[in-house]
């Protein structure tokens, strides 16, 4: 695999901040397990206030979500992304080129020629990015597939030009990354501010930093927002000021509501914000991103090696679109409420939120939606569903079920709910399948008891699970389990 990054060096400032427990198995998988808490911080709680510093709402989660994971994450993402490059470095099947833009892309039935050619930055000074400049001559690459990771001001989306869908949702915010001097509690780590005269936005920016974002304001000039007077300027009611902080980036953004309508053509696909754009109140831009590449990486994997047919690719936009829809309307209707400049407007929706607030309660965070079809049985108990991952042991070695087993494909059984040997299992094994019991006399023990409470919700015993972690469907005995072999076997085409 060739990885073509177009800035030279790693982009330095601060983008997204949040990540889910979903998105830390992803990274966990990529073996950043344990950086993982060295480079964030849980937020465990969300809470919402008007101007008068009212509670509005509480949202959040004590403890670690379905994944093994805190529900939410702060971190930096600048750090995460130096990770990322050093592990993918460490692979011997990948190769990283910098300083390299795409410029054409050309398919046939067989494979992609990527015209490309070196860049440079030219330095724009301290908080902005630098802008890129040609330093070649163009060359080409041959690959069999592409994929367009490329962010929101996409080239590979560019180039393919598909339909885009814009729900008409956007506002300009100015995006503030702080480090403080001397270091600070905020409590609670994340608040929202929704006070008419100013939108405010104050979260973790991972450890050591914070983020403010404040809204434009109707008729505000865009320059001057986006003045580092005015930055400073908006902090100062916090005693942020150039004497206790340094401003790593200030920028004014638009945050968008937008998805292309078709994710792949041929051998191209999009994925990340090249394919999407979610405003930013629910969290979900990263991860969204994330999801595609776990989602995309399985499902070439097989095609690659010749154990399922390129149209199991079809399947990538049938079960990523409608999760990515349902989240960027999710957060379409957090902004509608953040985002209400009009005092009259305000008023009336403090007074309802209010009345609703129960104090010292947590409303629960809306779970991720599943898959609801594609590569799944919903047919099934959790079909399509996120599967649990909990702390488990085999012999001496304890630990996350992740860490201790890998990941890929796993069938995960009671005692006794096995399926016998046979033709789909030989093949299950041949695709990287295992086969894994956990229990009362299971190979692994439950140590926190979640697999027993998972199967005991679901009424099942048998549970066959994707390397991106969904359930692909469930059982209640071997022949049931023999059966989900079958299908996926059928499912996948069986090259």
């Amino acid at each position: 695999m060739v990885v073509l990054e177009r800035w030279p060096t790693p982009y330095p400032l601060p983008r997204a901040v949040h990540f889910d427990h979903e998105t830390a198995r992803i990274l966990q998988a990529c073996g950043l397990g344990d950086d993982l808490a060295r480079i964030s911080e849980p937020a465990e709680v969300y809470e919402w206030r008007n101007a008068a510093g009212e509670v509005l709402l509480r949202f959040g989660r004590i403890g670690a979500g379905l994944s093994g994971w805190p529900e939410s994450s702060m971190f930096n993402q600048p750090a995460l992304e130096a990770r990322l490059d050093r592990r993918a470095r460490s692979l011997p099947g990948v190769e990283v080129r910098r300083g390299v833009e795409v410029v054409g892309l050309t398919q046939d039935g067989e494979g992609v020629t990527v015209h490309h050619r070196p860049v440079e930055a030219v330095d724009a000074g301290a908080g902005r990015p630098p802008p890129l400049t040609p330093a070649g001559d163009e060359s080409a690459l041959r690959a069999r597939f592409v994929v367009g990771a490329d962010g929101a001001g996409s080239t590979v989306r560019t180039l393919l030009d598909p339909p885009v869908r814009d729900l008409g949702y956007f506002y300009d915010w100015l995006v503030v990354d702080v480090v403080l001097d001397e270091p600070r509690v905020f409590d609670p780590v994340n608040l929202q501010i929704c006070d008419p005269a100013r939108p405010t936005t104050l979260v973790s920016g991972g450890p050591g930093r914070r983020r403010w974002e404040f809204m434009r304001l109707p008729g505000e000039p865009l320059d001057e927002l986006h003045a580092e007077a005015t930055a400073w300027r908006l902090l100062a009611p916090w005693d942020v000021h150039p004497g206790n902080a340094t401003l790593e980036r200030h920028a004014v953004y638009r945050f968008q509501a937008r998805w292309v309508e078709r994710w792949h053509d041929g051998r191209i696909l999009l994925a990340g914000d090249a394919a999407h754009q979610t405003p930013p109140f629910a969290g979900q831009g990263m991860c969204a991103g994330l999801r595609d590449a776990a989602n995309l990486a399985w499902k070439l994997d097989l095609v690659l090696r010749g154990r399922a047919s390129v149209a199991l690719l079809d399947t990538y936009d049938a079960e990523r679109a409608p999760n990515m829809q349902a989240l960027v309307q999710f957060a379409i209707d957090l902004g509608k409420v953040i985002c209400v400049p009009d005092p009259a407007e305000a008023a009336a929706r403090d007074a309802a939120m209010t009345a609703q607030v129960v104090p010292g309660t947590l409303s629960e965070v809306p779970p991720v939606p599943g898959i609801d079809h594609g590569v799944v049985r919903t047919d099934t108990p959790a079909g399509g569903q996120l599967f649990v991952q909990g702390r488990v042991a085999r012999g001496a070695h304890r630990g996350r079920f992740d860490d201790v087993c890998g990941t890929g494909w796993w069938l995960v059984a009671r005692s006794g709910a096995v399926p016998p040997d046979g033709g789909d299992r030989a093949w299950f094994a041949d695709i990287g399948g295992r086969i894994v019991t956990v229990g009362d006399g299971g190979e692994l023990d439950d140590l926190d008891g979640a697999y027993d409470t998972w199967f005991a919700r679901h009424a099942v015993a048998v549970a066959l699970v994707r390397p991106d972690f969904h359930v692909y469907g469930t059982a209640a005995d071997a022949d049931g389990a023999a059966g989900l072999l079958a299908s996926l076997r059928a499912d996948l085409g069986d090259g």
